[in-house]
């Protein structure tokens, strides 16, 4: 059953994603450079409604401002001629040797001052695009070796580069936010800020909190074995989810960047879930682009590509379609209320009620039977995971 994308549906590609020529660290290219305009053409044909990019991704590193002017001219033309937008916009500062001990946090700091200049100049040009994210991902920010860097000194340096990028943006009046992308490890050792709960506690010690979120990415939290759509829902809970990485990993291992939902399906089916509906209880949603930030796999030619490019998207509305289904099933709605879910949402304590009314209510732990929980008093959370598979493989609605 094919769904057919829409601009409305907000889904965006990376350019460096559909762009993506195969090489990886024991071979070399399997594809052609894919020129930008082109890109931008095929995504337009295949429903996409925004572009992603690293600076490097538009115009080589070291290039001359007429180089760089000219590659900006062209996509602002091929934009214009598709209705296709920038959303957001990143920095590579993890590709050219200059930063093979990071940027923000290099022990050099002669680094950490190109690295700066580096991000504030692609600030401009994501202003001037009209982008309203700017993700940062540390890749390099990290170590292979304990003794090779001072954790908190790095990330005091890191604190010191997003204030002063804060401060720029509010100055400019750029209406920009940032959004911190964790990973724990690859191409590093060890990354700074390797979770999502990992950002989110930074993000409490800036000059400027209100500007910073994360760009959380299905792939990187599962390579620490971490549960995403989990983070998502924190993420959300605590109005930081500013953008977000869709793709598929298979288990804690390399970072695959599959397809989206080819990996783990049935985290994939409760994060749409959790994006669309606001998860079991209901709840904020998200209303940012869906993006995906996968690689097609070398084995394919450029058709393979724009085929691994739709799938995406397909597979986001297929999830989306079961999971609206899922939420409308009256027996899902008996076993969401079997389960006592519903019931999370009642506050534990009665309105106004204090720790000595608590300790006061003999119901509430002398008289109350805890015996009843053994061989009695089951959630039925395998019933509602069966129901959940069972919309998830087509078999109910």
């Amino acid at each position: 059953m094919a769904l057919t994308p829409t601009r409305e549906d907000k889904f965006s590609f990376g350019l460096w994603t559909v762009g993506y020529n195969g090489a990886d660290p024991f071979g070399g290219p399997t594809r052609a450079h894919l020129d930008t305009v082109h890109a931008v053409e095929k995504l337009a044909e295949l429903g996409a409604y925004g572009l992603t990019f690293h600076d490097d991704d538009l115009f080589a590193f070291g290039s001359t401002d007429a180089q760089r002017q000219h590659e900006i001219d062209r996509l602002k033309q091929v934009l214009a001629d598709t209705g296709l937008i920038i959303p957001m916009v990143t920095t590579n500062l993890f590709s050219a040797p200059v930063f093979k001990d990071g940027g923000f946090t290099s022990n050099d700091r002669g680094v950490r001052r190109f690295a700066l200049r580096k991000v504030l100049r692609n600030i401009d040009l994501a202003a001037e695009l009209g982008a309203k994210t700017f993700v940062m991902w540390g890749g390099r920010e990290g170590a292979e070796y304990d003794s090779a860097k001072d954790i908190r000194q790095a990330l005091e340096r890191y604190r010191e580069a997003v204030n002063l990028l804060g401060d720029y943006v509010t100055d400019k009046g750029y209406d920009i936010k940032f959004a911190i992308e964790p990973k724990p490890n690859e191409p590093r050792g060890d990354i700074l800020l390797p979770t999502l709960g990992h950002a989110l506690a930074f993000i409490t010690t800036l000059e400027r909190p209100e500007l910073v979120g994360v760009n959380p990415e299905v792939g990187h939290e599962q390579m620490a074995g971490l549960n995403f759509a989990a983070g998502i829902a924190q993420a959300l809970y605590q109005g930081k989810l500013f953008h977000i990485d869709l793709n598929g990993q298979r288990g804690i291992k390399y970072d695959q960047d599959l397809v989206f939902g080819h990996g783990d399906l049935h985290n994939a089916f409760a994060l749409v879930d959790l994006l669309e509906n606001g998860g079991p209880g209901g709840g904020p949603t998200y209303d940012g682009p869906r993006h995906f930030d996968y690689k097609p796999s070398r084995t394919e030619d450029e058709k393979g590509v724009w085929d691994s490019a739709a799938a995406n998207m397909q597979t986001y509305l297929l999830l989306k379609e079961r999971a609206a289904a899922f939420r409308a099933d009256p027996e899902v709605q008996e076993a969401l209320e079997a389960s006592r879910v519903n019931e999370l949402a009642v506050t534990t304590l009665g309105e106004g009620e204090t720790y000595d009314e608590l300790l006061a209510d003999t119901a509430s732990y002398e008289e109350f039977d805890t015996d009843a929980y053994f061989n009695g008093k089951g959630f039925g959370f395998v019933r509602l995971q069966q129901l959940a598979t069972e919309h998830l493989l087509g078999a109910r609605g």
